[in-house]
């Protein structure tokens, strides 16, 4: 037998939550052990930022996955969570910069090695903050296998995919159109660049024929590019084209000569039908560009000013050279017209700067080949999207892929392991860096000065982290993972290049399963943000409440892929019902003196089990099948809504209150059932519930009697056929009804608690009957009645009893038992006359036309608001008093 512990009078969330999460990883519970008899459960961590502070979106991601990980633990499955963070090129690279700014320095002051240093002690001094923000919510990972994208294995990783990539012919370096961000002085890939509907303008440019009095009008967003313009092309089969095809145009403000080129791909129905043709700052120019060998130019410079190439404009920023282009093109009559439009506008994801797409000696993955499998992967259902309509968003993604620019002109990164010869220019690309030339056998040799895209790194993230390249126990074991929590939002950023590296690679899928959840919105459904002021930090709310309560609101809150409202009655509401549970445990455990158990599955059903108990058992054992089959279709919101209502209504309202007089009652039998039942059930929530509240269910589980040293190893929960009773539960669903019924009885007639009052049920039914009289007790003790009788018929029941249907019977109250007749008659009376005097002046007011036509219109809704609750009140007091004097 075990010692029942006394629970502390008060729920403070504050004495026990930080202690227990460090004795769970003291005690390495959250470590699992390789058992090649059974088949893992895996989840790698979504790296967050080193840069990073959690926000609501963390916090419900990692929700998430907690209550995912720390469920399949409790089924006995060795399950890894594992953890780590990611090095954020630009985003990292951005902050120390700007804290450079502030003692005066740049990066070139510094050099690359001094700058990596200053990164590296930055890394060490806030790199670990949000992994103790994620410890803060309660996220049960194996901190033993904690992973940074830049350590030296991953690195590793970073070298062996790059390298086994371009000797495929997968990676190459070449002069492409780019996306660049001149804030960041960086390439972006296209899944970098976030479009915005940007309002705009339509300029319509008169490019003058050579020797000719005639001209082509081109219609153009950009009117600046025009200066790298090197040929205008029609469509071939274009009529008001065609005389032009082969001509020469005089390139406006340059003088330049330029072809008029026939090429298919032009739109005749977009603009004029003519499309000036920048190839050095256009994707689709720089294709047409290739097909016809006009030269390609680039006239800007990294920091977005017009360079040498542009003529008398260098020097410009990229918007104050188009306005002064606008402006001369005005001066010589060549614009035609201006037309104002909305269109997409491409934006740094980083910075928000409006991207500028220009030509650069870039590297690139070649996608298309790669991409292939991935597509057929998903479409064969090896990988699964739930919800399955985001798979929609990976098809159109993978399906229209470009080439990835993976290079970025940063120094915090995995560094490109490319070295160029200073003596006959040859590239050398190598796990190790080379001492010589491969070609000519200098030692001349420089590394190529970029970084790789992050996105890169993470990439690989599920399998580099387990140790691959070298072929470890842990990537033997746990690959593949077995689910992928993310938002919809990064799909294509970084679940996509999973897919990708990982049946490269490991010729295998990363994940089974890709778990989308949506954005956490504010409770107007607005998009959280530093510029609305209406962010909630979720350490905040850990502080004011507790974890438990922020991780119930967000699980309660979630539907796969759906965006959810945040709010605050929420967390009030979570934060109560944590309260609710530790009030009831408490009662529990205060009555369990006496009690011989350990918490163990025997004999519950051997006990002279009552009504109730049958009741609460079978419901209980439905409650186990129905969160079971909600968390593994992943709809967490539901299971959680079903604990809730078990919980705060079955257990704690209806079951704890319907075994009171048992506890204090004289039959030792009934007791000790009524006890081994409520010890029986709370143990078995308290394990359904640890998930999604692990802190709470914790604390309380060490003070009831049970197996094993914790809750977080303790077994879930199964659904046993032998629990189920349909007909306890239909019985059971007959007295409560009736009890419901007399309560809304008592209520609706302002009934103090403390009379009591005589209750006849009536049923014909002989069975129903039986039920309720074997059930007096309870009814008596719910429902404040002095006496149940029960009746076949309603022969000697007064007539001015007050009644109520339920299911199978009728309910009867004499009236007098209720109330005295002649005092309430006199106090009715009374509300009679203060409702007429409230009803005169609210009318009055409503009649008034100078109120009408003066008061604020809200005022005046106030009004007839009142005007209305009074007419309600009336009606009912008018009712009473008649059923009374009847």
């Amino acid at each position: 037998m075990q010692q029942v512990k006394k629970l502390d009078d008060r729920y403070n969330p504050k004495d026990f939550e930080d202690r227990l999460y460090q004795w769970w990883v003291d005690e390495g519970f959250f470590t699992p052990e390789v058992d090649e008899s059974k088949k893992p459960f895996t989840i790698v961590i979504p790296p967050p930022n080193i840069t990073g502070q959690l926000h609501m979106g963390h916090a419900l991601d990692n929700t998430i996955q907690d209550i995912l990980i720390r469920w399949n633990r409790m089924k006995g499955v060795p399950t890894l969570w594992l953890p780590g963070t990611d090095h954020a090129s630009i985003a990292t690279e951005v902050k120390i910069v700007e804290k450079m700014a502030e003692e005066g320095l740049t990066k070139q002051d510094l050099g690359r090695e001094r700058f990596l240093e200053r990164a590296w002690e930055w890394k060490e001094e806030f790199g670990g903050r949000i992994i103790e923000q994620l410890k803060k919510l309660g996220s049960s990972c194996d901190w033993t296998r904690e992973r940074f994208t830049m350590d030296e294995g991953c690195s590793e990783a970073v070298k062996e995919f790059f390298v086994s990539l371009y000797e495929r012919g997968l990676i190459y370096r070449g002069d492409r159109i780019i996306n660049w961000c001149p804030t960041c002085k960086t390439s972006l890939s296209d899944a970098e660049v976030e479009h915005q509907e940007k309002e705009g303008n339509f300029w319509y440019i008169k490019y003058p024929l050579k020797e000719s009095q005639d001209f082509v009008v081109v219609a153009t967003t950009r009117p600046e590019t025009m200066l790298g313009d090197t040929c205008v092309a029609v469509h071939p089969e274009d009529p008001r084209y065609s005389k032009y095809i082969g001509k020469t145009i005089i390139l406006p403000l340059m003088g330049r000569e330029i072809p008029i080129v026939a090429d298919a791909h032009v739109d005749v129905e977009k603009g004029t039908g003519a499309v000036k043709v920048t190839p050095g700052h256009d994707p689709n120019d720089f294709e047409i560009g290739e097909r016809h060998g006009v030269e390609k130019i680039r006239i800007m410079n990294d920091d977005g000013t017009l360079n040498a190439r542009a003529g008398k404009y260098q020097g410009m920023d990229r918007y104050e050279a188009r306005k002064a282009v606008i402006r001369d093109l005005e001066s010589q009559g060549l614009l035609l017209k201006t037309e104002e439009i909305k269109h997409s506008v491409g934006h740094c994801y980083r910075c928000d700067t409006v991207v500028e797409p220009l030509i650069s000696m870039q590297w690139f993955v070649r996608m298309r080949p790669l991409a292939e499998p991935a597509i057929e992967a998903v479409k064969s259902g090896r990988i699964r999207f739930v919800p399955q309509r985001f798979d929609k968003i990976y098809f159109h993604w993978m399906e229209n892929i470009k080439d990835w620019c993976i290079s970025r002109q940063l120094w915090w990164g995995h560094r490109i392991p490319a070295y160029y010869c200073g003596e006959c220019g040859e590239t050398i690309v190598s796990r190790e860096e080379p001492k010589e030339c491969s070609k000519c056998g200098s030692q001349r040799l420089e590394q190529d000065p970029d970084t790789l895209d992050t996105w890169f790194s993470s990439g690989l993230w599920p399998f580099s982290t387990l140790g691959w390249p070298e072929k470890t126990g842990d990537l033997e074991y746990f690959y593949p993972t077995s689910v992928l929590v993310t938002g919809y939002d990064i799909i294509f950023f970084w679940v996509a290049r999973m897919i990708v590296s990982g049946l490269d690679q490991m010729e295998e899928i990363p994940f089974k399963d890709v778990l989308i959840h949506g954005l956490v919105r504010d409770s107007e459904g607005r998009k959280m943000s530093k510029s609305l002021g209406n962010g909630i930090d979720p350490l905040e709310i850990i502080e004011e409440y507790s974890a438990d309560a922020l991780r119930f609101t967000l699980a309660t809150g979630n539907a796969p892929g759906n965006d959810m409202r945040f709010y605050m009655e929420r967390v009030e509401a979570s934060s109560n019902f944590a309260n609710k549970l530790w009030n009831a445990s408490r009662f529990v455990l205060m009555n369990l003196e006496g009690l011989d158990t350990d918490g163990s599955e025997q004999g519950i059903q051997e006990l002279p089990l009552e009504l109730s108990d049958r009741w609460i058992l079978s419901r209980y054992n439905n409650l186990v099948k129905e969160v079971t089959e909600s968390i593994e279709k992943y709809e967490l919101g539901l299971a959680a809504q079903k604990l809730y209502d078990f919980i705060w209504s079955e257990y704690c309202d209806w079951y704890i209150e319907l075994v009171k007089y048992r506890l204090y009652g004289d039959n030792n039998a009934s007791r000790e059932a009524a006890q081994k039942t409520l010890c029986y059930v709370l143990d078995r929530v308290l394990r359904l519930l640890h998930p999604f509240m692990p802190f709470v269910t914790e604390e309380i589980w060490q003070h009831v009697p049970h197996e094993g040293k914790t809750i977080t190893l303790a077994r879930l929960p199964e659904y046993q056929g032998s629990l189920d009773n349909p007909e306890a539960e239909k019985d059971m669903g007959l007295v409560m009804d009736a009890i419901r019924a007399v309560r809304n009885i008592r209520a609706q007639m302002d009934v103090a608690p403390s009379r009591k009052a005589r209750i006849i049920v009536v049923a014909e039914d002989a069975e129903t009957r039986g039920v309720f009289e074997r059930n007096k007790p309870y009814i008596e003790k719910l429902a404040s009645a002095s006496g149940v009788s029960v009746m076949e018929g309603k022969e000697g029941i007064p007539g001015d009893a007050v009644a109520a249907v339920i299911e199978g019977a009728e309910v009867f109250i004499p009236l007098d038992e209720l109330v005295d007749i002649d005092r309430e008659i006199d106090r009715l009376e009374k509300e009679r006359e203060r409702l007429e005097q409230e009803l005169q002046r609210v009318t009055g007011k409503l009649s008034n036309r100078g109120f009408l036509d003066k008061a604020p219109r809200d005022v005046i809704e106030a009004e007839q608001e009142k005007e209305k609750k009074y007419r309600d009140m009336m009606n009912k007091v008018l009712d009473r008093l008649e059923t009374l004097k009847r």
